[in-house]
């Protein structure tokens, strides 16, 4: 895993406009280039500022990413929450739990969070899967943006 730079920015658009990915991640909502600009502008904010952001998980270095992962501020919590994503081709193969392990433990070890989120929808039955493998509780269901979203919650140990 590496921070994601801007100048991959059409790596991660391609990510994220994958329907897949966007299906769940996305609200079904293709970003344009510019708005993918905008969060790896944000992404590298958050690095210089907080030390997080948002990582390509690849299967080595000199592979292509199949997914990201990263720490980001959703639904105004107070710390930011847990988010990965993945290629249809990547998927049930234990990369999202492997990368999102090192996130969580960097947030713990690292940035010294006493616990961690993370959100999905209803309906994206792989995302509570991970959550489940990582040892996460589902915590409760909200409507945000008139959209139904479940958290989920993991301590620290």
């Amino acid at each position: 895993m590496k921070p994601i730079l801007e100048s991959e920015v059409s790596t991660l658009h391609m990510i994220l406009t994958d329907p897949y990915v966007r299906k769940y991640l996305c609200d079904d909502k293709i970003f344009s280039l510019q708005q993918v600009e905008e969060m790896l502008k944000q992404s590298r904010k958050y690095f210089e500022e907080e030390s997080f952001g948002l990582w390509f998980i690849k299967i080595n270095s000199e592979s292509e990413a199949i997914g990201f992962v990263g720490l980001w501020y959703f639904f105004d919590e107070e710390q930011p929450q847990l988010i990965y994503a993945l290629l249809p081709k990547a998927l049930k193969k234990g990369y999202a739990t492997e990368a999102a392990t090192k996130i969580l433990e960097y947030g713990f070890d690292e940035l010294g969070y006493e616990y961690l989120v993370a959100s999905c929808d209803p309906p994206n039955l792989e995302s509570q899967k991970v959550a489940a493998r990582l040892g996460m509780r589902k915590t409760e269901e909200k409507i945000v943006n008139g959209n139904p979203i479940l958290f989920f919650r993991l301590e620290k140990s």
